[in-house]
């Protein structure tokens, strides 16, 4: 009797958890289709003055040219600019800095091959994922084509700043760490110096006891419970690719195009083999859901180094407490409708005693602070399987001079999606957040002189 009600609340908590998301994911979809509307209606009835429009995307200084630009990575289910309309992922922080870049990269997929697909944004040419790859995660070898990359003169000697939101921070070490080990067939001279500093806010760094939560297996963390969130997830982006709708796909793509999932080319049997596991990306693993387990964090973070000459530096979120002992969510009205439920749930989570801990010294008790979607333990810098040169701040102010090769780390009263799509939740404190961002950004441009934080004279 007691396993029924278990099983009666777990698929009622599905229930609930399906919702949710169902009704997010239609918030924002219908968030976009409402301001591009309200655009065109604008643009109708009021039409722009050409001149000025000329004049506001000719800037009169020459010195913007010189600055190397500030490259904004989307995290899971994100977007980048083109997509969903006039919709910011990053709430219109790009707008904060004059030459910022927000490419729009698979929303669902790996972590390695979203790195792939970065490097070609900024570069230019075909995506090129590998011929190894693609071969053991079968999927084309190639992608998209950008006929111009966005920045073609990156180099060494024309570093780039990076912020990455989530899993986005990993797509970047994972690309940084490519950039080392000269990954890229045709580029020879690429180098981890081609990155000058990373931000990593919110950062998925050493995965998240919520993939367990949503399906993915605690044994192998590669594979998902017959019945779960993430199963249902998976048979709604089968669907969303295997009609291919163009110019559906063209507002939002999950960025599985390179499975060829279409009905055009596999038909209605391919439909039936990816319904049922035999092919995709969730036959062969090559998705992001393996990246974010715990286990999947330490195989990736098994090959990824912190570099000498990179500036690291990361926000960590949590909306947990503790009252007399019990870590709990720190508030109802502060905290995503979307993610509440999760924050209590991650708080709560225990690792089962039947199964092997994920890597030796691991305890409940460090990873129950959370923001409703990752561990606040994982977003501070990485620390599985090795820990990485690190130092806690509290201020800014504390930090005297920054030096590369270390992560410097905040902690942040937030949940995972305060700084994101809705910039009036935030409030002052987004402000505060990407300002902070941009200008140490702008305080780094050469490695020669001597780094400093923003208001702070150097030692």
């Amino acid at each position: 009797m007691r396993r029924w009600w278990i099983s009666a609340l777990q698929l009622a908590e599905l229930f609930v958890s399906s919702i949710m998301h169902l009704l997010y994911g239609f918030y924002i979809y219908s968030t976009a289709v409402a301001g591009d509307l309200s655009q065109a209606l604008n643009e109708w009835f009021f039409k722009p003055n050409a001149s000025l429009e000329v004049k506001r995307e000719d800037p009169s200084g020459t010195n913007v040219d010189g600055l190397p630009p500030i490259v904004l990575v989307h995290g899971i289910f994100g977007f980048g600019k083109g997509k969903l309309g006039g919709l910011s992922y990053f709430a219109g922080a790009e707008k904060k800095d004059e030459r910022v870049l927000v490419p729009d990269l698979g929303s669902l997929t790996s972590i390695y091959d979203r790195a792939r697909e970065l490097f070609y944004y900024l570069k230019g040419g075909k995506v090129d994922y590998g011929e190894e790859h693609s071969k053991t995660c079968g999927h084309s070898q190639f992608g998209r084509i950008y006929e111009q990359g966005h920045y073609p003169e990156w180099d060494e000697d024309h570093p780039i700043h990076f912020v990455g939101h989530s899993a986005g921070t990993q797509v970047v070490r994972v690309l940084q760490q490519m950039l080392a080990d000269k990954a890229f067939k045709g580029y020879e001279n690429t180098s981890e110096n081609w990155v000058l500093s990373l931000t990593s806010l919110s950062g998925a760094f050493n995965g998240t006891t919520r993939t367990y939560l949503d399906g993915m297996q605690l044994e192998d963390g590669r594979t998902m419970k017959p019945i779960c969130l993430l199963q249902l997830c998976r048979l709604g982006v089968i669907i969303y690719d295997w009609l291919d709708i163009p110019w559906l796909k063209a507002y939002y793509n999950f960025g599985f195009d390179h499975f060829n999932m279409s009905w055009k080319k596999v038909g209605l049997w391919g439909l039936v083999d990816c319904l049922l596991g035999n092919a995709g990306p969730w036959a062969t693993g090559d998705w992001i859901l393996p990246d974010l387990t715990i286990q999947g964090s330490i195989r990736l973070n098994s090959h990824l180094q912190t570099f000498p000459n990179t500036f690291y530096f990361s926000y960590a979120t949590k909306c947990t407490r503790k009252i007399l002992g019990v870590t709990v969510p720190s508030g109802i009205l502060g905290i995503h409708p979307l993610l509440f439920i999760r924050v209590l749930q991650m708080s709560q989570w225990r690792h089962p005693p039947d199964v092997s801990p994920p890597y030796k010294g691991y305890r409940d008790e460090d990873w129950e602070d959370n923001d409703g979607a990752l561990n606040t333990i994982s977003m501070t810098h990485p620390r599985l399987p090795i820990e990485h040169p690190s130092r806690f701040v509290v201020n800014d102010s504390e930090c005297q001079t920054l030096q590369p090769g270390i992560w410097y780390y905040k902690i942040v009263e937030a949940d995972h999606i305060l700084f994101i799509v809705n910039r009036e939740r935030a409030g002052v404190q987004f402000d505060l957040i990407y300002d902070s961002i941009f200008e140490r950004c702008r305080k780094h441009v050469l490695r020669k002189t001597p780094q400093t934080l923003p208001n702070q004279a150097p030692e």
